[in-house]
């Protein structure tokens, strides 16, 4: 048996809630085939052999490889080790980058507690394509090294206007907005008061346009916010926004959705 200081070693692995919708001791759950290529091929585990499996609806649950081969395989539940937790909603808009530097963004704002990646065509965006399954593989093995209970979601792409024209009213997004003393200079530079369900929006390589800043601007929900007065480049930035937000988000008591 495994102890508590010998957990942190083991394989974690993600668990989609359909094969396991329901988690109790001695439960078998089924593993995906490339889960059990991992396994088998790449850790070379072997029957008996502990890992530790999760989803948002059960938590994380410590498990036992009940057999394993090429392409299958099936585990037993033992315990839990972890209940479910609520994750702070903070959402992340980004303006579509390179392919590496979109990658970056899913796996750093994954780890610093992204729950909803909304890709964004601006006026400067040079690529206008992403591949969902590819995203969120790259999110999933995010979560499973940071060991977050979620996995986050990533909606299909969709324009700046398109976004502002759904924004929830009562949810602030803070807009990073490069040179913000010369767009809005009566503009406090005061830390951002964050609460659940609010976002960061960031812009693409070269930043946003004159026009999509004013357009930003004359939005309520908007709060614009500063990086500071060096020039970032635009997967550097959302990593700075998300450490500024999720600070304030990380203070504030969270309640089940």
């Amino acid at each position: 048996m495994t102890g508590m200081n010998g957990l942190s070693r083991l394989p974690r692995l993600y668990v989609d809630p359909t094969l396991l919708p329901e988690a109790q001791p001695a439960a078998p759950c089924p593993v995906a085939p490339e889960q059990a290529r991992y396994l088998g091929t790449v850790l070379r585990k072997k029957t008996g052999d502990q890992l530790r499996i999760f989803h948002a609806g059960m938590g994380e649950w410590l498990a036992s490889i009940a057999d394993i081969r090429k392409d299958r395989g099936s585990l037993t539940l033992e315990r839990q080790i972890r209940p479910p937790q609520p994750c702070p909603p903070l959402r992340l808009a980004f303006a579509l980058l390179k392919r590496d530097a979109t990658d970056l963004v899913l796996r750093m704002g994954t780890e610093l507690g992204v729950t909803e990646f909304l890709p964004l065509i601006t006026e400067r965006t040079n690529t206008h394509r992403i591949n969902p399954e590819r995203l969120h593989a790259i999110a999933t093995e995010a979560a499973e090294q940071c060991e977050r209970l979620d996995i986050p979601t990533i909606t299909p792409v969709q324009t700046l206007p398109a976004l502002l024209g759904e924004w929830p009213q009562k949810a602030t997004l803070f807009a990073a907005i490069e040179r913000l003393d010369d767009r809005a200079p009566t503009n406090p530079h005061t830390p951002p008061k964050v609460k659940a369900g609010d976002g960061l929006l960031i812009g693409p390589e070269g930043g946003l346009s004159d026009a999509e800043c004013q357009t930003l601007l004359k939005r309520p929900f908007i709060a614009p916010i500063s990086l500071g007065s060096l020039v970032l480049r635009a997967d550097t930035a959302v990593v700075a926004g998300l450490a500024l937000l999720g600070n304030g988000l990380r203070s504030t008591p969270v309640s089940s959705q």
